[in-house]
């Protein structure tokens, strides 16, 4: 079971380009559709809960399938199947120093980004039709669109969220209904464990600073930046740059043009974009040879990751109980409502917005959404076919 929780993810982490909120559409197809490991309602819930949390949301909500499916030893195998062809290709970038972004054939990012707009599109259609059956909820999601357009960034996607808490608990109070303790929403973490690990996520918060002030090698120094990094951001993605940037170019770790080459580099492979910590991980430790340069890659990628993964193990048994009370029940159907609008935000931007350029964007788009909901290829496959379009529109046009 913990082998094909592992094959799964690493198939998405050679194939899941652009970004969380694509990743979010893949997981859906894969392990709602196709797979069966959940059902709507319980893929929104761990969405819902993720979207709380701060950390790489979407790499959160592969561990928390991962758990879901067989217990933290699935969720660290949905972690390395998702990170690792990246999480490579990055270090080894790393080591060369090389920027990669000449290398790559015309056409091909076009293609990519036109895919991902009818992965997301499929994945909005199929959430809305399970999430806002009535005229209720699909005006909560209309109002979640709304704001989270109007104000914008994480802020006007926490507000939404925070809407639909508040409008669930008195609009849907009547009509809810707990969720069963199904099979497919029991996580195996006794709720004394979730503590420890709420615990130990404090700890390193507030205990790496206190020991970088002391210690001032470059072990503690990734180990601290990285770790408070991904403890920080709300979102994940392109939101913890900054936060990478403040704790690597800045205390001069990185050069400034090596942290945009990778991030360029970063836009390019497909699975997290916190695999970019590998590559500045990697940068700052090239001086001491490629083995060294290799531990720090993999010492910044485990810590950027690791307060994200701690904060979902200590809230999902928590999560799951309160599924199946009926309060808890009506904030999260409003949760689930506000869900579907703000993914709709997404798709318009920055996905839609930074992928439709012309009217061959827009043919390779819908092309990949007929693959999609007419011919039901799984996501995975329709990729190579975006990419190749993309290339043979560069070359004819």
């Amino acid at each position: 079971m913990i082998s094909d929780v592992f094959f799964a993810f690493l198939r998405l982490g050679f194939t899941a380009f652009g970004g969380p909120v694509a990743h979010i559409g893949y997981f859906r197809d894969e392990f709602v559709e196709r797979r069966k490991w959940l059902n709507d309602e319980a893929y929104a819930d761990v969405v819902a809960l993720c979207q709380f949390l701060p950390g790489p949301a979407s790499s959160q909500v592969g561990l928390a399938i991962g758990m879901l499916k067989a217990g933290p030893w699935g969720a660290l195998a949905a972690w390395t199947g998702f990170t690792l062809p990246s999480a490579i290709l990055m270090t080894a970038a790393a080591l060369s120093l090389v920027q990669l972004g000449e290398a790559i054939p015309p056409g091909l990012l076009e293609g990519l980004k036109a895919v991902v707009v009818a992965v997301v599109a499929h994945a909005l259609i199929g959430m809305a039709r399970s999430l806002t059956p009535d005229a209720p909820r699909l005006l909560l999601a209309g109002l979640a669109l709304a704001v989270t357009l109007y104000v914008g960034g994480v802020a006007g996607q926490l507000i939404a969220i925070a809407a639909g808490i508040a409008i669930g608990l008195v609009a849907f109070r009547s009509s809810a209904v707990p969720a069963e303790q199904s099979a497919d929403f029991v996580a195996p973490i006794p709720k004394p464990v979730s503590l420890v690990l709420l615990v130990a996520f404090a700890v390193l918060l507030f205990g790496l600073p206190f020991l970088a002030s002391h210690d001032h090698s470059l072990t503690t120094q990734i180990a601290d930046g990285f770790y408070r990094s991904g403890a920080l951001v709300f979102g994940g993605g392109h939101v913890v740059l900054p936060l990478l940037q403040a704790e690597t170019v800045v205390p001069g770790l990185v050069g400034a043009t090596e942290f945009t080459a990778g991030y360029g580099l970063a836009q390019a492979v497909p699975g997290p974009l916190f695999t970019f910590s590998a590559f500045l991980g990697g940068a700052a430790g090239i001086d001491h040879g490629a083995a060294a340069a290799s531990f720090y890659a993999l010492l910044a990628l485990v810590m950027v990751f690791l307060p994200g993964a701690l904060l979902v193990a200590a809230a999902l048994p928590f999560w799951a109980s309160l599924r199946a009370n009926r309060t808890a029940r009506a904030a999260l159907n409003g949760v689930n409502a506000a869900v579907v609008g703000v993914l709709a935000a997404a798709l318009y931007t920055p996905v839609t917005t930074t992928a439709i350029n012309d009217w061959t964007d827009v043919a390779i788009a819908a092309l990949a959404f007929g693959a999609l909901a007419i011919m039901r290829l799984p996501a995975w496959s329709v990729v190579p076919i975006g990419a190749a379009l993309g290339m043979a529109v560069a070359v004819v046009f």
